[in-house]
């Protein structure tokens, strides 16, 4: 037995649970909280609201946290050091390579800047744009820097769950500290911080579902003739969280 087979288990294991966690709360604030808070009279929410939300938000956070550092710490166990990146093992690292795992890293700030721009007069507009630079990303990872199926597949993930984890950390949780002071204190919270941190963790949403499509490529390497699958696993999966959504606000209490 390996040292690394004992460690790809425990961080295995570690990012399960960490994204149970994660994306448990996240589904609890879109598909319960989202339509549960708007019943609440003023008075209400001043006692729910400052009492909830900084216990829920703080395993939310935690559990983006240890999910992407234990998720990257896989990466590099099986997919860097283990030689599973390429079809070839022997295949050396090439400057694509590189180029490529960098673009998963820098892609919050690329979707940062396309939220702000095209998003901020078409929001429609932004999510084909979005789709067209996820599509585009991963031709480059199978086409010009060699990824095999898993490699593509796998790095697709950590690039949606990258940005995920960025969202939580640096746009949702500041504006909800905000937002949650004002209820506390009796003010109207900021409506644009508010529609903020609301679309942010929606479109956390969205990502999530073919995110968890990635996190099992081992398991759907029947699907590795073409990367139409995988597109056609992120669009199937935007489609389902959709009709999650309707569902959700149909839902009413006793």
């Amino acid at each position: 037995m390996q040292v690394s087979d004992i460690l790809q288990s425990l961080f295995r294991w570690l990012h399960v649970v960490a994204g149970i966690l994660w994306i448990g709360l996240l589904y609890f604030f879109n598909f319960v909280n989202s339509a549960f808070a708007p019943t609440l009279d003023a008075d209400a929410k001043k006692k729910v609201v400052p009492e909830l939300m900084p216990r829920a938000l703080y395993w939310f956070r935690w559990g983006a946290a240890f999910t992407w550092i234990s998720g990257v710490l896989l990466m590099l166990l099986i997919f860097y050091h283990g030689g599973a990146l390429f079809d070839d093992p022997s295949r050396g690292w090439s400057p694509a390579a590189f180029v490529m795992i960098a673009i998963v890293f820098i892609a919050p700030f690329i979707y940062d800047i396309l939220l702000k721009t095209v998003g901020k007069a078409n929001m429609k507009a932004a999510v084909v744009v979005g789709f067209l630079l996820i599509a585009a990303t991963i031709y480059l990872f199978g086409h010009w820097a060699g990824f095999g199926y898993r490699g593509y597949v796998i790095h697709t993930g950590a690039m949606l769950g990258t940005i995920m984890a960025f969202n939580v950390w640096f746009r949702i949780w500041p504006a909800q500290k905000q937002i949650i002071t004002a209820v506390k204190n009796g003010t109207a919270p900021d409506p644009a911080l508010v529609a903020m941190a609301g679309l942010r963790s929606k479109q956390n949403t969205y990502l999530s579902v073919p995110l968890v499509w990635t996190m099992l490529n081992s398991h759907n390497t029947w699907s590795s003739g073409s990367i139409f699958y995988l597109l056609g696993a992120i669009l199937l999966g935007w489609f389902v969280t959709g009709h999650l959504y309707k569902k959700a606000a149909k839902v009413k209490g006793f």
